[in-house]
């Protein structure tokens, strides 16, 4: 498969999935949740969404749980948008590189308040 077609899915998938979650999904227990990326096989055949889910880690773990069990639901409605012969099996893994950029940051800004106070 072309890494171009490749790429374009996963962009129009990213889109599709973030609009389903903001206007279509009405779960309560859903808590805010974005979607960071996508990662698609080859094949078309598996993908993978990425999400940013905030709140507390029992909040996070439900969200989380409420995405897997709609996934068949996500999965038809992008059968329908998409017009492929095959739509991916969807699976949601969390996101974990915003916090570990901001535990990064946070590093940072102790070593250098640290460098600071040292001089």
């Amino acid at each position: 498969m072309s890494e171009l077609r490749v790429r374009k899915m996963q962009e129009f998938i990213k889109q599709e999935v973030g609009n389903m979650l903001l206007r279509e999904l009405k779960d309560p227990r859903l808590g805010f949740v974005t979607v960071t990326g996508v990662k698609l096989t080859g094949d078309l055949r598996e993908a993978t969404v990425y999400v940013s889910l905030f709140g507390q880690e029992e909040e996070r773990k439900e969200s989380l749980m409420v995405l897997n069990k709609s996934k068949g639901f996500i999965r038809k409605e992008l059968g329908t948008r998409l017009k492929v012969y095959y739509t991916p099996e969807i699976s949601f893994e969390e996101d974990k590189s915003l916090d570990y950029g901001m535990h990064i940051e946070g590093l940072l800004k102790k070593i250098h308040e640290e460098d600071g106070n040292g001089n």
